[in-house]
């Protein structure tokens, strides 16, 4: 995975949710644009829960992207 395949998705118009799968097998679903943000460098993500939980990320470690057609995790694209 690329920073400018994160960005690509992350700033799409129009917005579509999407899921970042880990190397461990964790997903983390970003609903909104303002659930994500990045380091300067790239390599870190901290991605928001609707709870104001967060997690931080390590890039090096994201598989894959799944942009979902809705709002709804497991609405692939």
């Amino acid at each position: 995975m690329t920073v400018e395949q994160l960005t690509n998705v992350h700033h799409a118009q129009p917005f579509r949710p999407f899921t970042i799968r880990m190397g461990d097998g964790r997903a983390f679903f970003v609903k909104h644009p303002d659930f994500i943000s990045r380091s300067p460098s790239g390599r870190t993500l901290i991605v928001h829960g609707d709870d104001d939980s967060f997690s931080i990320l390590d890039m090096l470690l994201v598989t894959e992207l799944e942009v979902h057609a809705s709002g709804k995790p497991g609405a692939a694209a």
